[in-house]
């Protein structure tokens, strides 16, 4: 079984437990994303660039609120954490 079917097998069976956890992960994460972006100026560039942020993790927001499947729930939590690490990585790197 690979790492990514087993955080699945185990994101679904604590389904609620696990999301509410993500939403809080998601929005943390989010938050410190976007003060590294308006830190660093407000060009068209970071303006875009925080917008994406904060709709990648509304958006996350959204799929559990709607009720979507886990999988898809879990997908998009994926990319928020991904879109916000790299983000973070970026500024404090550069």
């Amino acid at each position: 079984m690979s790492v990514l079917q087993d955080l699945n097998q185990k994101f679904q069976e604590e389904y609620m437990a696990n999301a509410v956890l993500g939403i809080i992960l998601s929005s943390c994460l989010g938050s410190i994303a976007a003060m590294m972006i308006l830190i660093d100026g407000n060009t068209i560039f970071n303006l875009i660039h925080l917008t994406w942020i904060v709709s990648v993790c509304m958006i996350y927001n959204m799929a559990f609120i709607v009720h979507l499947k886990e999988n898809l729930v879990l997908n998009i939590l994926y990319l928020s954490v991904a879109s916000s690490l790299l983000t973070i990585l970026y500024h404090i790197i550069f």
